[in-house]
């Protein structure tokens, strides 16, 4: 061998030896322990405004904080949320693009089995569950009802004038409103009208075109408080501090009724363990501060933090459950 390849070869192997080390800094396994490196981006899969986003934000800013790292919040709205569900099936399993959404994610796929491009349940990681919030069941004040109960008999004496809304196919407003109308005897008389979000649902319904809907606290609290709306009863097991003076749907003589709207944080199926266990470790850290729990509460819902295997399970039992609902108010999609 020459002086000259000799050189060469020596150079050669320097190089091959400088990008195996620099391999191994930039491993998966490497690379985990350093998590998070960069900014992390949580797709939200609605549009803006809505309780959905505004949780997140504020889970988001949280989160920032406890990671000490940047978080971008990203609005993929559409199809009832599964643009923005499918667009994070598809990313990298790296902890760098996360998921939060509300129960609807669980439902969709109960509903959408045709045409839906993901599955639900396999293509995420459950993080996880993070809020719950019951629902207020509210009315234009022009109903002449002022409890469930003669909201019930001012629908069955004239069904054909009074319209639900909801803010989305699927959602948890869409469900517990299916359910009132089969438990009393109404599927099919009173026509639920599909909305592209809370906003332009309250709006109709604040303005008399729809007469009553059924929709987490943080987007119809303002309208009931200014008088727009009347409160009819709320949809959690208690009755809510913000509303004390309104019942429960229970206390309105509908004994099993109870539905929230709950939101978790997930991740792309396959997201390495370690980072899955530390971003569970600053959601449960998270949750369970004095700050997040009265901010949470002055918006109307609640801490109800699950850890990811917790909320696994979680998510099969409910959506047992609003198969059930769906099967009974025979829901389809049209």
């Amino acid at each position: 061998m020459n002086r000259t390849t000799r050189r060469t070869f020596l150079h050669t192997s320097l190089a091959v030896a400088g990008l195996a080390g620099a391999a191994a800094l930039t491993s998966p396994a490497h690379a985990q322990g350093d998590y998070p490196s960069r900014t992390i981006t949580i797709v939200v899969p609605h549009a803006p405004g809505g309780a959905v986003d505004n949780t997140a934000r504020l889970f988001a800013d949280k989160l920032k904080d406890e990671l000490k790292q940047s978080i971008v919040v990203e609005n993929r709205a559409g199809a009832s949320g599964m643009i923005g569900a499918a667009y994070v099936a598809r990313a990298e399993p790296d902890g760098y693009t996360l998921y939060f959404n509300a129960s609807i994610h669980s439902i969709n796929p109960l509903l959408y089995k045709k045409d839906i491009k993901f599955d639900a349940v396999k293509d995420f990681a459950p993080v996880s569950m993070l809020a719950q919030g019951a629902l207020i069941f509210s009315v234009h004040p022009q109903v002449p009802a002022q409890n469930v109960q003669e909201f019930v008999s001012v629908l069955k004496a004239n069904p054909t004038k009074y319209t639900f809304a909801t803010s989305g196919f699927g959602s948890a407003g869409h469900l517990s409103s299916a359910l009132f109308l089969h438990d009393t005897h109404l599927t099919g008389d009173i026509p639920i009208v599909l909305y592209k979000g809370a906003a332009p649902a309250l709006q109709d319904l604040v303005g008399g075109q729809v007469s009553a809907m059924m929709d987490p606290m943080l987007s119809s609290l303002p309208h009931v408080k200014a008088g727009k709306l009347r409160a009819l009863a709320v949809t959690g097991r208690e009755r809510s501090p913000l509303l004390p003076d309104v019942p429960t749907m229970r206390e309105a003589g509908f004994k099993d009724f109870e539905f929230y709207s709950w939101y978790g944080l997930w991740a792309p199926a396959k997201v390495p363990a370690p980072i899955l266990k530390k971003l569970d470790a600053a959601a449960a850290k998270i949750m369970a501060s004095t700050e997040m729990k009265a901010r949470l509460s002055s918006l109307g819902f609640e801490s109800a933090y699950k850890n990811s295997a917790d909320f696994a399970k979680y998510i099969d039992s409910e959506m047992a459950r609003y198969q059930k609902i769906i099967d009974a108010a025979k829901i389809t999609v049209e």
